[in-house]
């Protein structure tokens, strides 16, 4: 009996509705739907402005161009929100006053990638989308070949880099190299090899483990990567071209660290021995002085110093590990 009235009480409240919608559409239906009948709400949470206001406002006039509320075609117009590329729902309805509602959720890019001439967005659910003319939305930059199934995966690491201080600190951009994604860092010109998209957690904490024991005592830098691809420990490779207290590097020249520094030339000493032999001539005829003359002392000559070649750049990929 119970469920006999609960089924008989939705019935008679859906013909409620149903009477009250016609009997508006009727009394509306003449009515013009102008700027000041038209709610526009966007539902995302994280603001973006791929469309705004206005351009929906367009579609609805472009879409019932009589502009009367009893020749708009809603299932029609909501089909063609949602079309939009940059749009992820909508939801269009009237109110009992006339009133068009249009509820609309846009995408989120959780990351830009560019590969190959392509350059277009990703969000959340692995949706491809096109970039805007009118709008650029901060968020990582990945390049490489990154297939589409792997679109959820990197965005589940671009989302736990965005949550943490510490990645967010260090790593600005995401690229692939044939299978082995790297992480690009905001300090040196050193990046953090990850290899595939597996265990992110224990690999960032990994090379966090590196930076607050090891790398915060040196120049960054000193390395070309830092890999934690591997378990259990950490492979740096260092850069060939880096020196201590090289004023080029620090410069941040890498093509110019590859010029050998100039050895400064060694002075050659020059003996002349002839004023010593006139000395020596002179004396011999001077009268109260002994005849005898004086023996010649030749100075000693300094040994040429040899130059010194240009110190050869140190051989390139020279690993070091810490377990």
């Amino acid at each position: 009996m119970k469920n006999k009235y609960r089924i008989l009480k939705i019935a008679i409240t859906v013909i409620i509705l149903g009477f009250l919608l016609s009997f508006s559409l009727k009394k509306f239906s003449g009515q013009k739907i102008t700027d000041e009948k038209i709610s526009v709400k966007m539902n995302e949470k994280t603001p973006v402005y791929f469309i705004d206001e206005k351009d929906i406002k367009q579609i609805v006039i472009k879409e019932n161009p009589s502009g009367k509320v009893g020749d708009l075609n809603i299932p029609e117009l909501e089909k063609k929100i949602n079309a939009l590329p940059a749009v992820d729902s909508a939801n269009v309805y009237l109110n009992l006053n006339g009133k068009l509602n249009l509820d609309i959720k846009q995408r989120v890019p959780v990351f830009r990638l560019n590969y190959s001439g392509k350059d277009f967005y990703v969000d959340e659910k692995g949706t491809e989308f096109p970039i805007s003319k009118t709008y650029s939305h901060p968020c990582m930059l990945v390049t490489g070949d990154v297939k589409k199934d792997e679109y959820e995966k990197l965005a589940e690491l671009v989302d736990k880099i965005d949550k943490d201080d510490f990645s967010k600190k260090y790593f600005i951009g995401i690229s692939k190299y044939k299978d082995s994604y790297n992480l690009l860092t905001s300090e040196g010109n050193y990046k953090v090899e990850i290899g595939d998209l597996d265990n992110i957690e224990l690999k960032v904490k990994g090379f966090r483990t590196f930076v607050e024991k090891y790398l915060v005592f040196q120049d960054p830098q000193k390395y070309s990567m830092v890999s934690v691809k591997y378990q259990n420990q950490i492979v740096t490779t260092l850069n060939p071209y880096f020196k201590e207290n090289d004023s080029i590097l620090k410069a941040g020249h890498k093509d110019l660290a590859k010029t050998p520094v100039a050895v400064a030339p060694v002075k050659k000493t020059e003996v002349n021995l002839k004023p010593a032999a006139k000395k020596a001539s002179s004396a011999s005829l001077k009268p109260k002085e002994s005849t005898k003359p004086k023996a010649v002392v030749k100075p000693k000559e300094k040994k040429k110093t040899p130059e010194k070649k240009p110190a050869t750049a140190p051989k390139p990929k020279t690993k070091v590990r810490i377990e």
